[in-house]
């Protein structure tokens, strides 16, 4: 397995590169928006996943380990190749990824190209408990909600955390009365670390 990449760009088109790591010059697929970053001269460093396959050994190369983690993640998917993963990377960032399927919003997942109603409802199926939240909302000084509100946002939450999704609503739903009354008072500006830790001291008592 090639976990990364580290050398000098040498060629750079919409949809690769090629990267000189000494008497090798390595043919990187990325999305267009790393490959368009990337200009020849430049000391790049890109972590990879290697597909292999009968005809061809192929390279794709991201930026940061979430990002790979993402592509590998949503190939598990029946249906979802490399192709497609990419793709998906290509027109949602990781957190947008996450937020189309906490949310269910098929139509964000149905504006990448190949995936239509049948393969955005399997992308919500099979990663709802899979994915966690978007990064900003567990472990930051600054919680952002999700579009699915602020209980999706510490249901994905928990689960980012082990618990079941079953578990997670459960938690959800047993909140303080009056912490739920203020948090849907607050709306887009209730502070979902304070949330999650509720919902945490539930389930450490159950």
């Amino acid at each position: 397995m090639i976990s990364f990449v580290k050398g000098t760009v040498v060629s750079a088109a919409v949809d690769h590169v090629v990267v000189d790591v000494g008497a090798v010059g390595l043919h990187v697929l990325c999305t267009p928006a790393v490959a368009t970053s990337l200009h020849v001269g430049d000391r790049v460093e890109l972590r990879t996943s290697l597909i292999v396959r009968e005809d061809a050994w192929t390279l794709y190369g991201f930026l940061d380990d979430e990002e790979r983690g993402i592509f590998e993640q949503v190939q598990t998917v029946s249906g979802i190749g490399p192709r497609i993963a990419l793709a998906l990377l290509g027109t949602l960032s990781p957190d947008e990824l996450r937020n189309a399927v906490s949310s269910k919003d098929e139509s964000a997942l149905m504006s990448v190209s190949g995936i239509g109603r049948k393969g955005a409802q399997r992308l919500i199926l099979e990663l709802a408990d899979r994915l966690g939240p978007a990064r900003s909302i567990v472990g930051g000084t600054t919680s952002t909600i999700t579009s699915g509100g602020w209980r999706s946002a510490v249901s994905a939450g928990l689960v980012s955390l082990g618990w079941s999704a079953k578990e997670a609503d459960a938690a959800v739903g047993a909140l303080d009365g009056d912490l739920v009354e203020s948090a849907d008072a607050q709306g887009d500006d209730a502070d979902v670390s304070v949330l999650l830790k509720a919902a945490l001291r539930g389930l450490d008592r159950s």
